[in-house]
């Protein structure tokens, strides 16, 4: 293993030239990064309640989905292009320009005057909002010790909470009482105000970038392999039927670009993802673990309001409403989390129960589907606890296992492979759900109203959502032995850093 890949263990001293903030510069720079993923994380929740009446306005429905799918194809291949070129250019240059290009794409989307526009509005929203979070990972790992990381990261991961509580609210406000187009004239002066915070806190952050050549060829491989692969789990089994000559034609092409890179990463000089840290088992373990785990909360947000409305017989905005222990119960999770890796040798030991709780919770749930409401509630909120507990672990884990100088490209990955997981795990349960209550896929098809249309009664929905459950299950149970066989390598405190030079 190279030396710079060597994991640093307590008793190690003082590295030249590696040193830390203060707690109250801390402070500052995580304050400025809340902010900046404020901005990202009320843009996808605020948007959900405002595409009916977009889809009203320029009376075109067909196109609608393609709002979502335009920003989640863009952001999630640009995510490991941020990381790679932070470790070049450093970080605080390249969040100044993230921030930017989603200013920009959010005005372009307030002034679109048909839906192509806004759809090539939402792509280039994607392209600046893909970089904020690894970016914003990766801030945090330059400035922060890996023993206290955890702490701040819970406080940022509030944020997702935040905006997944109002988002939805304000967005259903602004569209129905104002214009639709005020969604996107909100982030205008939300982002100016981050990129000023975060041009100022940024200044005294640590810089780990170094000369590195940029591997275009097998950055552009990357991304294009990404959307065939993206758009194949996004229209499988809704848009069009799985086995179609669409979805297959995307599958090959999404293969063949995917072959074309590992080809590259073998042959280039510098590739763009660098080999040890793919080869790093750390990275590669904590990668699945939290990949996995945050693909079933993605999941069950899609489609919990589903089982609500037809188990239950919920309405739609009273199914909206029980969505609140999912999205909220993982931030005190990752927060128990990240306050035991500031004291605990074994910090693996807090994300296992964590995660054994979640999966006898959905256990339950794939036991016996029709409990009632306020128990599934209380349910829920004991999975999602259970899975807020890998994020800072798994997080933190690769930060400490990799050199800085790969940090970015290490964040980067993780949320690339995150995001296709992701895509993965909500194709395979709307797979089960478009089976289960014999809804055949259509063009422009949408499973929440082929549901509908289908009239499908709790007797006949709960073996369908068992099997959704039990999915749920397999996948946390991936993400724990992923946990169990990651390597749990000592990490860094203060101690061992120096301090930051005068500014």
């Amino acid at each position: 293993m190279p030396k710079e890949e060597m994991p640093v263990s307590p008793r190690v001293g003082p590295q030249p030239g590696r040193w830390v903030l203060s707690h109250a510069d801390i402070r500052t720079v995580v304050l400025g990064l809340m902010l900046a993923m404020f901005l990202a994380a009320l843009n996808q929740t605020i948007v959900a309640t405002a595409l009916p009446t977009i889809g009203r306005d320029f009376r075109d429905f067909e196109l609608l989905p393609w709002v979502v799918t335009a920003y989640l194809l863009t952001s999630t291949a640009v995510a490991p292009l941020y990381g790679k070129l932070s470790d070049i250019y450093s970080r605080r240059a390249m969040m100044l320009a993230s921030i930017g290009i989603f200013v920009a794409g959010s005005a372009a989307c307030a002034m679109a005057s048909s839906m192509i526009m806004l759809i090539l509005g939402r792509g280039l929203q994607g392209v600046g909002g893909g970089g904020i979070l690894p970016l914003a990972q990766a801030i945090l790992a330059d400035g922060v010790a890996p023993r206290e990381r955890g702490r701040y990261q819970a406080y940022m991961g509030s944020v997702w909470v935040t905006a997944g509580l109002g988002g939805p609210v304000l967005g259903g406000i602004l569209a129905e009482h104002f214009h639709w187009s005020i969604i996107f004239w909100v982030n205008v002066p939300v982002g100016i105000i981050a990129a000023l915070m975060a041009h100022q806190s940024l200044k005294r952050l640590p810089r780990h970038d170094r000369r590195h050549r940029l591997d275009l060829l097998g950055a552009g491989l990357m991304m294009a392999g990404a959307i065939p692969a993206l758009l194949a789990l996004t229209w499988g089994g809704t848009r069009f039927p799985w086995l179609s000559s669409p979805i297959l034609s995307l599958v090959l092409l999404a293969a063949v670009l995917t072959v074309l890179f590992a080809w590259r990463l073998l042959r280039a000089s510098e590739p763009f993802l660098p080999l040890p840290v793919l080869a790093n088992p750390v990275m590669r373990m904590g990668s699945l673990c939290t990949s996995f785990s945050q693909g079933v909360v993605v999941g069950l947000t899609i489609y919990l309001p589903l089982y609500y409305e037809l188990m239950h017989g919920f309405s739609a905005p009273d199914a909206g409403l029980a969505l609140i222990p999912i999205v909220v119960m993982s931030t005190p999770g990752s927060i128990a989390a990240g306050r035991a890796m500031m004291h605990l040798e074994h910090y693996k030991r807090v994300p296992v129960i964590g995660l054994a709780f979640s999966i006898a919770g959905l256990a339950l749930l794939a036991w016996k589907p029709g409990l009632s409401p306020a128990t599934v509630a209380v349910v829920l909120s004991v999975v999602a606890f259970g899975i807020g507990t890998s994020y800072p672990v798994g997080t933190v884990s690769i930060q400490n296992a990799v050199s800085r100088y790969q940090v970015g490209a290490a964040m980067g990955a993780m949320n690339f492979f995150r995001g296709l997981t992701a895509a993965f795990i909500v194709a395979v349960m709307g797979a089960i759900l478009l089976t289960g209550l014999g809804v055949s896929p259509v063009r422009g098809g949408d499973l929440a109203k082929a549901a509908a249309d289908a009239t499908v009664g709790a007797a006949d929905a709960a073996p369908v959502f068992r099997n959704l459950f039990a999915l749920g299950v397999l996948c946390v149970v991936a993400s724990l032995i992923a946990l169990l066989r990651m390597e749990e390598r000592p990490l860094r405190g203060r101690s061992e850093d120096v301090p930051a030079p005068k500014a």
